[in-house]
């Protein structure tokens, strides 16, 4: 039997969404469609009134500016952001994991302090944007002399940004700089770490004090090293130091609940929140039945949904830590003049998404069904299991930072556009939404998950086979985005308060 070109993704739906393109006159649900609709996008299968729900997984996703014909391609010009929520049905039960899933282990690093590494890296962190020419210049030339020696160090990171002066000393701006700096000198996938300054800035090296001070965690200023070429001199001889220390270290197996994965999606299509998404949140249930932990993120992308994350809240509390972050980034986008319907990019619309909240309800998929069991600010530290919330933007780079500020020692990212995306000491993996972009860039994705629009796999058994990845790729396995050598430039902290 044919494989039918669209899918209709709730029982209660008035459109249907094409798996692939489908031409004026054909039959879909029944009716007959009244002009092309391209793969990812949506066709009304109901007439559908002017000023009504179109509605899309069960959830509006917005309402009509025209009358909707039964059979018409449905999308900007028909339908628009209106600040519409359905009541949140019930939530159907996590993914099962059998006792095998939990009780798998990967292959990591132990650190001292007990944590679980799936990398072993050496940062080079500057603490000012003044510092970052001679951060990248220390770790080429330790990557050059230095990386030879030891086959057990992954690399040397240069972690480079453009603040850290030119900023007042206190407010929003520094404190979420600071935490994440502080969280990437304590990433767990850094075996060592050496803190560059430049002696004058507001972000003054004392700040972070010798957390974790030892032969591998070590830092200093370049005036007080005489200079940049004195300071990579000398930067060399405390690298010779912290390798033959971090060299040493081995994988030994560990239990699969010492992973935390940072979820991410860019670059969405219409397919994204059938495929990719709902997929990624099958390895998310089964990473937390496991005792992992999953961050969800990017409160501007789940705007329109927070709705289906409060009903699984484990507490009141929890809950309202998440009606607070949502009504802070109202206050914040409207004191700018700005929308969070502006939300969607001129690439999401191409495939086929139209209103925050249909990309939303397909982004909170990649959380999977599991409890929300914690709400965190940008770049906190997270310390429980399961599946959490963490406050960050949309944009990719500044959300994955937070992420791995946090603690996440892995990153997911799904894709239906084909963003490129690496975030070094964590390994990305990266998930296509649909079949042809898998094809098209194949070198810079893991997995093609636009088999499950096809009708040749299924959400769980696709789900299965990234958990099989996440516990493979902790265990050493490169990703394509490491293979490629993503994973520099992608440090991007979340840019708070006024420039000086």
């Amino acid at each position: 039997m044919d494989k039918l070109p669209w899918i209709i993704l709730s029982a209660g739906d008035n459109v249907a969404v094409a798996t692939a393109a489908i031409a004026p006159g054909s039959t879909v649900a029944g009716i007959q469609t009244r002009e092309k609709i391209d793969p990812g996008h949506k066709v009304a299968i109901a007439d559908i009134p002017l000023g009504s729900p179109v509605v899309k997984y069960g959830q509006a996703i917005g309402r009509t500016t025209a009358e909707v014909k039964a059979g018409d391609h449905v999308h900007s010009h028909n339908l628009h952001f209106e600040n519409d929520r359905l009541a949140a049905t019930a939530n159907s039960a996590p993914e099962t994991a059998t006792a095998d899933d939990v009780g798998r282990t990967f292959m990591g690093y132990r650190r001292a302090d007990g944590r679980a590494a799936t990398r072993n890296y050496i940062g080079i962190i500057a603490s000012v944007n003044c510092s970052t020419t001679v951060c990248r210049a220390i770790a080429d030339e330790a990557n050059r002399t230095i990386l030879p020696h030891y086959e057990g160090i992954d690399g040397f990171v240069p972690i480079v940004h453009d603040q850290g002066c030119g900023m007042s000393s206190t407010g929003d701006g520094m404190n979420v700089l600071h935490r994440t700096l502080a969280g990437y000198t304590r990433h767990v996938n850094f075996g060592g770490v050496l803190m560059i300054g430049l002696g004058c800035e507001v972000n003054q090296l004392t700040l972070y004090g010798q957390s974790g001070a030892g032969a591998s965690k070590r830092h200093f200023n370049i005036q007080d090293a005489g200079g940049s070429r004195r300071a990579v001199e000398r930067a060399m001889g405390m690298l010779r130091e912290i390798a033959a220390d971090v060299g040493k270290e081995k994988r030994i197996p560990m239990s699969v609940g010492e992973i935390i994965i940072g979820l991410q999606c860019g670059g969405s299509d219409g397919f994204s929140g059938i495929t990719a998404n709902p997929a990624l949140g099958v390895a998310a249930d089964l990473l937390a039945a496991a005792g992992g932990t999953a961050i969800l993120s990017e409160t501007s992308e789940i705007y329109g949904a927070e709705h289906l994350l409060r009903s699984r809240a484990v507490s009141d509390e929890v809950a309202k830590k998440l009606d607070d972050k949502i009504a802070w980034w109202e206050q914040y986008v409207a004191l700018h003049g700005a929308s969070l319907d502006n939300n969607p990019s001129p690439g999401n619309k191409r495939g086929g998404l139209t209103t925050i909240l249909e990309k939303s309800l397909g982004a909170v998929a990649k959380g999977g069904r599991s409890p929300l069991t914690a709400v965190y600010g940008y770049a906190e530290r997270v310390t429980a299991p399961g599946l959490v919330f963490m406050d960050t933007p949309g944009y990719d780079p500044v959300s994955a930072t937070g992420q791995v500020a946090g603690g996440a020692n892995m990153i997911a990212f799904t894709t239906g556009r084909g963003s490129c995306f690496g975030c070094r000491p964590a390994p990305s993996l990266k998930l296509s939404s649909n079949s042809a972009l898998y094809a098209s860039m194949e070198e810079d994705m893991d997995i093609d998950c636009g088999t499950i629009a096809t009708g040749d796999a299924t959400i769980s058994g696709k789900g299965r086979e990234i958990f099989d990845l996440i516990v493979d790729t902790a265990s050493g396995k490169k990703t394509k985005s490491e293979i490629f050598g993503y994973g520099d430039n992608e440090f991007v902290p979340w840019h708070l308060g006024a420039t000086l």
